[in-house]
């Protein structure tokens, strides 16, 4: 696909009704707006429709964009914004254990460093291994509390620097830190895990 064009280019075609850069808009953004969509809400059908009111509200709204942000930035704030109120009213809870867990066990440490090296992930044989190895990814981050889900998404997903997940998720720049340590951890235990059972 064509890399698009600039912001001020994106939304002048937007605002003057161009179907075919809105067509490149959803082609390019939807597939991963719909997966952090998932991390608010409780199910694909939810999410689906989370991703259909952002881009109403996006073309709603596209008269009061300012460019303060980057214009995809503006799109996924819309897009957590809705995702919120959507989870908030499945009245989606996330237990306390989840947040209060230690990320990794401190038994694995001493003196402040690994007592032993976490164990190589071997590379990849065929593609009904990485096809498993991409389930296994997927279930560990669906397993995320909705908080660190986002965070890692946008960042190791998406791409997203720290400061500007911070923008689109409005948290500190210390709390995005620790809730992406946190959800990073937790995927690699879970693939330490499955690794260790396939060895």
């Amino acid at each position: 696909m064509a890399s698009l064009p600039q912001d001020a280019d994106i939304v002048a075609a937007l605002r003057a009704g161009d179907e075919t850069m809105f067509a490149s808009l959803l082609d390019a953004w939807s597939r991963n707006m719909l997966w952090l969509a998932r991390a608010y809400v409780s199910t694909d059908d939810s999410a689906q429709e989370v991703l259909q009111d952002t881009w109403l509200g996006v073309l709603r709204g596209l008269a009061g964009f300012q460019g303060r942000s980057a214009f995809k930035t503006w799109v996924y704030r819309i897009l957590v914004n809705t995702a919120k109120k959507r989870g908030a009213s499945e009245s989606r809870t996330v237990p306390w254990s989840s947040v209060a867990s230690p990320t990794v066990d401190p038994a694995r440490f001493r003196d402040g460093h690994w007592k032993e090296f976490p164990a190589a992930w071997p590379d990849p044989e065929g593609a009904a291994l990485a096809a498993e190895v991409r389930e296994q990814i997927g279930a560990a981050l669906a397993g995320l509390p909705p908080r660190q889900r986002a965070v890692i998404t946008l960042r190791d997903a998406e791409g997203y620097s720290s400061a500007e997940v911070c923008e689109i998720l409005e948290i500190t720049a210390i709390n995005q830190r620790v809730v992406l340590h946190r959800a990073r951890a937790a995927v690699r235990e879970r693939m330490e895990k499955y690794m260790e059972r396939r060895a």
